[in-house]
């Protein structure tokens, strides 16, 4: 009887590994960003028929294992092949179709037509150099410009993912739901269609573009020694903080909440403090700027010496790999210095 209750046992571990669930991989994975049910939120919406039925197994495959680089989706490199195909087939079920198969043949077409009516029919939406639509596309804190972010076109794991024959079937039979319907291809032959698709594959051959010259090798935390105590440079920090016409939002140990109440180091504070527009407007290009907004300054003192620090943007703005977001980590470097430098006068 327990050779008999071992072999089921071991039996039953053998097919949780081998058949892993789907549904519940997707909800603990992807649900965050595309939904509960694929219904979109700061992803897409993958559930949209006119994607989930046009996509390839081997698409969404390459796209859960390479992500979309400079964006939000993350490369889920460490799951297994059957954890992969757990996540495709459940993402199969919500409308129980087939997957469609693509030609893997290159389509040929002149990129050089194909980039003047990019420019005319698509520039609009996915961009001039097809980066993509702006905004986070979260409907419960703000209302978005499209009911979905067009998705950036001259990205990597996409370029990787999509086949010509994916990309020349998108443009010619739109997504219904998106702003891209049919009715678009209206007036565009056949050799319009293919030059197109020769211009977005393209992409993956052109130079990566970036915003700003400062987005080099930096350290990852700005670090400034202070002249005065530490109750001096914290409320010069206040005073700063406020002549950049930030707002204070709340002073409290570095250790609150870490340790019991009243055991915190009083020689560790930190200033949390914001600027509501340039939040907003920065989370509209990319919502990872909630790593480091709103702002965080820490004054310490240590053997006498007190130093102020605070998370370097520049340095995050090369993990981000969104030129757009460049510039707003510029501005907030720039927005550091001025405070750490006025607090230490």
């Amino acid at each position: 009887m327990l050779r008999i209750l071992s072999a089921l046992l071991l039996l039953a571990v053998s097919t949780a590994q081998a058949a892993p669930d789907g549904e519940q991989l997707f909800s603990r994975h992807c649900a965050v960003c595309h939904g509960a049910n694929g219904t979109g939120g700061v992803g897409v919406p993958l559930a949209l028929p006119s994607f989930i039925d046009s996509v390839s197994d081997e698409y969404l495959t390459t796209t859960i294992r390479r992500g979309r680089p400079g964006r939000i989706m993350p490369a889920f490199m460490a799951m297994s092949d059957a954890q992969v195909a757990a996540i495709v087939g459940y993402m199969r079920s919500w409308t129980g179709k087939p997957a469609p198969v693509h030609d893997t043949a290159r389509i040929q077409g002149d990129a050089r037509r194909g980039k003047k009516l990019y420019a005319s029919r698509c520039a609009q939406c996915h961009g001039e150099d097809g980066q993509g639509g702006e905004g986070t596309g979260v409907t419960f804190s703000r209302k978005r410009d499209l009911p979905i972010i067009a998705p950036a076109l001259n990205n990597p794991g996409f370029l990787a993912a999509a086949t010509d024959s994916m990309i020349h079937d998108t443009l010619v039979k739109g997504r219904e739901g998106t702003p891209m319907s049919a009715e678009w291809v209206s007036g565009l032959s056949g050799q319009d269609i293919n030059d197109l698709v020769a211009y977005v594959r393209a992409f993956a051959t052109r130079p990566k573009q970036t915003a700003g010259s400062k987005t080099q090798d930096n350290a990852a935390i700005l670090v400034v020694d202070s002249p005065y105590t530490l109750e001096e440079t914290v409320e010069n920090v206040k005073q700063a903080v406020s002549d950049q016409n930030f707002t204070l939002i709340r002073t409290e140990p570095l250790e609150h909440g870490l340790v019991e109440p009243g055991r915190e180091n009083p020689k560790q504070i930190v200033l949390h403090f914001c600027n509501f527009s340039f939040l907003f407007k920065a989370l509209a290009i990319d919502p990872r700027v909630g790593l480091f907004l709103p702002c965080r300054i820490t004054v310490v003192e240590n053997n006498g010496k007190v130093q102020l620090m605070a998370i370097n943007p520049l340095r995050l703005s090369k993990l981000f790999n969104n030129s757009k977001l460049d510039l707003a980590c510029e501005e907030m470097y720039e927005i550091y210095s001025a405070i750490l430098e006025d607090a230490t006068l």
